[in-house]
C-alpha cells in the first residue's frame, strides 16, 4: 500500500508541475475555450501577477507533494488552486473527471497529514 501512495502522490505532484511549468513555456494544446471561459481567461490576463503565481504555487506544491516529508506542506499549498480547479469545473463540467480524482487526492493526503496540522491550530 506504501508504494500505491507513493506513486499517486508522485504523479499528482508532477500533474501540478507540468501545469505550473505550462503557464510559463506553453507546450501543452490549448483546447478551444467557450465564450465564458475566455472571458474568464482575459480577466486572469488583466491582472499579470495572478497566472504566473499560481504557476509558482502549483510547482512549488507538486514539488513538496513528491516527498514524504515535505507531503503536509504540498497539501495545504495546492488546496486554494485546487478549491479553484472544482469551482471552475462545477459550472463547466467538461474537467470534472480529472479534477474530482485530484480533489479527492488531496483530501487524502490532507487527512493522512492530520496529525501535523493539529499543532496549527491548537
Amino acid at each position: 500500500m506504501k508504494i500505491v501512495k507513493f506513486i499517486i502522490f508522485l504523479l499528482f505532484g508532477l500533474m501540478f508541475i507540468q501545469a505550473g511549468l505550462d503557464k510559463f513555456f506553453h507546450f501543452m494544446p490549448t483546447p478551444q475555450l467557450t465564450e465564458e471561459q475566455k472571458k474568464i481567461f482575459g480577466a486572469i490576463m488583466e491582472i499579470g501577477w495572478l497566472l504566473p503565481l499560481v504557476a509558482v504555487v502549483e510547482i512549488t506544491g507538486g514539488l513538496l507533494v513528491i516527498f514524504p516529508k515535505t507531503r503536509a506542506l504540498g497539501a495545504i499549498i495546492i488546496l486554494p488552486v485546487m478549491v479553484g480547479i472544482i469551482l471552475h469545473n462545477l459550472k463547466d463540467t467538461t474537467g470534472l473527471p480529472i479534477a474530482a480524482p485530484l480533489a479527492l487526492i488531496n483530501l487524502w493526503m490532507l487527512i493522512d497529514n492530520i496529525s501535523k496540522y493539529k499543532n496549527l491550530i491548537s
